[in-house]
């Protein structure tokens, strides 16, 4: 038997160390180094068996793909599941990682597909419970709780090998070959190695769940995202019903393509038209708030974008973000502040993108930068209007890619008005009014102009 070795592992970022520290000189994180055992390397050395060494040039077939019949699901995975290949699916606990699973299984098994769910966290008792309140029951879908990965393998190849096999969640599982507790970093790469060789000898797809941190980064070594073709994250608010999928890495297909999904007490429900269904409680009329058209892999998004500027008694104003990024808006609040002359130092920003929807696009500076302006001039902007274009440093509206795309899906949407940038090359639709700026200074004058107080005034009394 081989000789244990005992080292220190950081569980954030799985850099070893031969004793134990507050901090890891790896990833900086304090009180993350925990003791583990590994196996000492075997004194003989094993020859080496020869493989097939081919050329760059020769046929190469598209890899066969499974399609789930769930149209979201398939359209951030490329056009379905490619056999032989391992997903990780991360998001927040009670976002619906597992009911998204159990339907995705469930259409799988009605394809005449085998697919087995291996839960390391329920009782195959819970699982038939939440199958029978999604009405999955008739699915024959396979059941198991289990977290020995040496038993799952060797019960899996005594048949057919599964088309699907769902595990949740890698944190839960533990292998034999490693001294460890279950959920540690070394674990979870063990485990993780094994049953991805499992995938690729045996052609069955695997989807592992991933639990995330308070961060909402996937619990667990990075390497484990290295080593799976597919890395994927269902966002949402607790609050809102709606769900995002995300694909952050796939090998087999694009990474900014997005499924919208809707939490319903029969469980989630496809959005064909996400536009719409963000948009359906807009209140009109309001101050504050302005309509993106945005694009997310190849569909156009229109969303609403909403702030609020209010006068702050702190000595720092405080500047809080839900749905965008934080650094993006204090680029767009310095560029009003040096070239438009919005004086916001003395105010307390907030802004949020309803729905809760993650942008992540430059197109939304200028629609972020209406917002604010609507919401420091009491100015309602145009309630058939949208917005979109990047802001330069200088102060400049730069074009974006894909206008037509944006400008069709808000004409379908009832919009009759867009405010691009101005050297945006394209035709406006039968019915479809193109208000362009080259500056955002222009778009905070036509903006004040219709606000109270007036813009200037609010200058003086910044000053």
């Amino acid at each position: 038997m081989a000789a244990r070795a005992q080292n220190f592992v950081c569980q954030s970022c799985g850099a070893a160390f031969v004793r134990w520290a507050g901090r890891c000189e790896a990833c900086g994180a304090w009180n993350t180094l925990v003791e583990e055992g590994a196996a000492a390397p075997a004194r003989g050395v094993r020859k080496g068996r020869p493989f097939i060494i081919e050329p760059l040039r020769g046929r190469t077939l598209e890899a066969p793909r499974l399609a789930s019949g769930i149209a979201e699901f398939d359209r951030v995975t490329g056009g379905g599941l490619v056999r032989g290949s391992v997903l990780l699916l991360g998001g927040d606990p009670g976002i619906g990682k597992s009911t998204l699973l159990l339907e995705v299984a469930a259409a799988y098994a009605r394809h005449e597909q085998r697919a087995v769910y291996i839960s390391g966290e329920e009782a195959v008792a819970q699982v038939r419970l939440r199958a029978e309140r999604l009405g999955l029951s008739d699915a024959a879908v396979e059941l198991a709780a289990e977290t020995s990965v040496e038993d799952i393998i060797t019960t899996l190849s005594q048949a057919r090998a599964p088309q699907l096999l769902v595990i949740d969640s890698i944190q839960t599982m533990w292998t034999q070959t490693i001294d460890a507790a279950p959920g540690t970093v070394t674990q979870v790469r063990g485990s993780a190695g094994e049953l991805i060789r499992f995938a690729k000898r045996s052609g069955a797809v695997v989807i592992l769940v991933g639990h995330v941190t308070k961060d909402g980064q996937i619990a667990g070594p990075r390497v484990v995202e290295h080593m799976v073709d597919a890395v994927l994250s269902f966002e949402g608010e607790g609050s809102q019903q709606f769900r995002i999928l995300r694909a952050i890495k796939n090998r087999f297909g694009p990474t900014d393509e997005i499924g919208v999904f809707e939490m319903t007490g029969m469980g989630l429900r496809e959005v064909a038209n996400p536009s719409e269904l963000f948009l359906s409680e807009r209140e009109l009329g309001s101050a504050g708030t302005a309509v993106f058209a945005g694009i997310e892999g190849t569909r156009p998004l229109l969303v609403e974008i909403q702030a609020l500027v209010a006068p702050t008694s702190l000595g720092t104003p405080r500047r809080a973000v839900v749905g965008w990024d934080p650094s993006r808006l204090s680029m767009v609040l310095a560029v009003l502040e040096a070239h438009c002359g919005v004086r916001l130092s003395g105010h307390d920003v907030y802004l949020n993108v309803a729905g809760g929807l993650r942008i992540a696009e430059p197109a939304a500076d200028v629609a972020a930068a209406a917002a604010l302006v609507s919401s420091l001039v009491h100015a309602p902007l145009p309630g058939d209007a949208v917005y979109f274009g990047e802001v330069s440093l200088s102060g400049a509206v730069r074009p974006v890619a894909q206008t037509a795309a944006r400008l069709k899906e808000a004409q379908k949407l009832g919009f009759t008005k867009a405010i691009v940038p101005e050297a945006a090359r394209t035709e406006a639709p039968a019915g479809f009014a193109l208000s362009t700026i080259d500056t955002l200074a222009n778009l905070v004058v036509d903006i004040a102009r219709d606000g109270t107080p007036p813009l200037k005034r609010v200058g003086r009394q910044d000053a």
